[in-house]
């Protein structure tokens, strides 16, 4: 049975949530991967680490800021020496850990006294602050606490320059700054304590600690050697039911935890989550983390270089930046199942601003200033269904209008042909593409030279998002009173739709083709990819050989967290996804289970089938799998065999929207079609 979680009488106090481990639970480990917790500041930084010990990976610490936002994400305080009296607050001393909403609480055990640690980060700031709370004991205890400095990317193990000294000044007892030093010039960091002292002179202190070692880049085959600076020491008296807060910031002000929680009571309000499941309360907190703003170039004559506050989405944490496809397909669900329909306007109108040669970005670079890449089939497709979804959730279309002109420029450029080979082929009227070196669709794995799966030709998925397209953009002018205009593009998608099904399905095979007209032929790997052109609002191919395809998909690819990428049967199939760098690429759409792919998966089960039940059941899981990884929230991928251990990042917003917007929609009782598209999901039909 699935909890339900409440909202608070008071709006500051705090969330309830899905995650907490006891002490036999951290002993044993909460499940196939050590847990990890996430806190995210809305820019693109974020706080993160290991719930028992100190940093495994490059990507843990406890303030990774976005000098420009939301991208140079660089660790400014990769760890802290913590200690009650003579007591480490560690491994050993710690008794539960829970989530408040998204916020890591830990309880630790020192004698007869109980500490507890709470950490939060400011919205929108580069803050991130942890109380102090002496909650069982009669007695004060002496605390003590060594931030760990470094300034480096977080890719990377290296500071910048390694030898460099950071330079502490004592500002006021309770206040220091740390100037830290890179090329790009100098960042300072803000260290305030509430009550206590601060000390920036004495043993231990003023050095750097280095050949610090991470457990989890030397089992990824990485670097795995790094080094901080212990720059300076706070010292406080913890009174019985008394706190102590510390903040690290970086030109911000740090904010309340009391401000935090009763955002996180907002956005369930806003989400009308408060008598939701468990589930999705969590989910819509998990689905905040990865909104973030992005300076959008917006040229004037007068000055050309002018920019505007816009909004994107973090692919993943923790090393994602901002993707194009990811975006689209994680809108509905970060953004309209959540009630955030001002967000989702924004994101759109953002990434309109990007289109270039038809196309919209693949992926935005670390470095603020670089040029995005645009070497995708997909993103630019997805873009209609994300828009549509909004317009069915909002009930807005003046967005609609606003953007057509950039939708119809970009089907035009598909039907003449645009960048990467991309171009309808004027004789069956599918969309190709395919250019040396390059990944065109999700599928987009690369090490160095090698494409992993290149699909070159005309994949499944991309005919179906091209055939929803051409049907929505057909919709739109009749809608408009452009009849003689749609009727062009109603011929394309008739002309498409015919040439699918002569070329994509196979009755003796009972699945669909993965790509046709490749440069070997026609590709029947047996992959996810086909559910795409069966799921949406407007599918390219329906009936019998759908729900064939579908029960195919159920049977060979269906797992508790998720589809596989390749069936088992299929001898480039990998049954495990780890090992190096190479090993992992290998292996990422050769297997690996991906959870976003659960989204369209059930859109195609409630629309072929209308099997609610079973759409609930494959849902389930994903409650579990709360407390096994990136704690109360969704992982990009698992291993495609059992246990199915979690892989990838630890927090994926595709996989947290697709999560997210199906149990929304399984909320309404037996929705109807008008419903469906008001989630953004696919209508029912024969």
């Amino acid at each position: 049975m699935i909890d339900r979680i409440p909202m608070p009488d008071n709006p500051s106090s705090t969330v309830p949530s899905s995650v907490a481990l006891d002490r036999a639970a951290l002993t044993a480990g909460a499940g196939p991967r050590e847990p990890e917790w996430l806190v995210a500041n809305g820019l693109g930084g974020y706080a993160f680490g290991p719930v028992v010990g100190g940093p495994a990976r490059t990507y843990h610490g406890l303030l990774v800021a976005t000098l420009r936002p939301p991208v140079e994400r660089t660790v400014l305080i990769s760890g802290l020496d913590e200690a009650a009296g003579e007591v480490p607050l560690d491994g050993a001393s710690l008794e539960s850990f829970r989530l408040d909403g998204m916020l890591p609480v830990w309880r630790h055990r020192v004698g007869g006294a109980v500490i507890e640690r709470r950490l939060w980060m400011t919205a929108d700031a580069s803050a991130t602050s942890i109380r102090y709370e002496l909650v069982e004991g009669s007695s004060p205890v002496a605390l003590s606490v060594v931030p760990l400095v470094t300034i480096r990317d977080h890719h990377s193990t290296t500071a910048y320059p390694d030898n460099a000294r950071p330079v502490v000044t004592l500002a006021r007892p309770r206040v220091a700054r740390v100037a830290l030093v890179r090329p790009q010039g100098p960042v300072v960091l803000a260290v305030e304590v509430g009550s206590g002292s601060i000390v920036v002179e004495g043993p231990g202190l003023g050095r750097w600690r280095r050949n610090l070692r991470l457990a989890e880049e030397r089992a990824r085959g990485q670097a795995y050697r790094t080094s901080a600076f212990a720059a300076l020491r706070i010292e406080a008296s913890l009174a019985p039911g008394r706190s102590v807060t510390v903040s690290f910031s970086v030109d911000s002000e740090a904010g309340s935890l009391e401000a935090t929680q009763a955002r996180q009571a907002e956005l369930i309000e806003r989400a009308g989550a408060a008598d939701a499941a468990r589930l999705v309360g969590q989910l819509v907190l998990a689905a905040d983390q990865f909104l973030v703003r992005r300076s959008i170039p917006a040229p004037t004559p007068e000055d050309p270089k002018v920019t505007i506050v816009g909004r994107s989405v973090i692919a993943g944490y923790p090393w994602f930046n901002d993707w194009g496809r990811d975006t689209m397909i994680a809108l509905p669900g970060l953004t309209l199942a959540t009630g955030r329909f001002d967000e989702a306007a924004t994101i759109l109108r953002s990434f309109d601003r990007f289109r270039r040669d038809g196309l919209l970005p693949n992926s935005f670079p670390d470095r603020a200033g670089d040029e995005p890449a645009y070497h995708t089939i997909d993103a630019t497709l997805w873009f209609p269904q994300a828009l549509a979804a909004y317009e069915a959730a909002s009930g807005d279309r003046s967005l609609v209008d606003a953007l057509l002109p950039g939708i119809f420029d970009s089907l035009e450029r598909h039907v003449g042909g645009t960048r990467f080979g991309i171009a309808m082929d004027p004789a069956d009227g599918l969309i190709r593409g395919g250019a040396p070196g390059h990944q065109l669709t999700w599928m987009d794995a690369k090490v160095d030279d090698w494409v992993v799966t290149p699909r070159a030709g005309k994949p499944v998925e991309i005919q179906g998002l091209w055939f929803n397209a051409l049907s929505l953009a057909s919709r739109w002018l009749r809608e408009r009173g452009r009849g003689p205009e749609a009727d062009r593009w109603d011929a394309l998608a008739d002309r498409a739709q015919a040439s699918f099904a002569a070329r994509f399905v196979s009755p003796e095979r009972g699945h669909l083709a993965d790509v046709v007209d490749g440069p070997d032929g026609d590709d029947w790997s047996l992959r996810p990819n086909q559910l795409l052109a069966m799921s949406l609002p407007h599918p390219i191919i329906g009936g019998e050989a759908a729900r064939r395809a579908l029960a195919t998909c159920r049977a060979e690819l269906l797992t508790p967290l998720g589809l596989r990428s390749l069936a088992p049967s299929d001898p480039r199939y990998r049954p495990a996804f780890q090992g190096t760098r190479r090993e992992r690429d290998a292996a990422y759409h050769n297997g690996a289970v991906w959870s976003w792919l659960i989204g369209p998966y059930v859109d195609a089960v409630l629309a072929l089938t209308g099997d609610r039940a079973h759409a609930r059941d494959v849902l389930a899981p994903f409650e579990r799998h709360l407390s096994e990884a990136g704690l109360g929230t969704i992982s990009e991928n698992a291993d495609p065999e059992p246990p199915f251990t979690p892989r990838g990042c630890v927090a994926q917003a595709w996989g947290v929207a697709e999560v997210l917007r199906c149990l929304r929609l399984l909320e309404l009782p037996e929705p109807s079609d008008a419903a469906r598209r008001r989630a953004g999901i696919a209508v029912s039909r024969a």
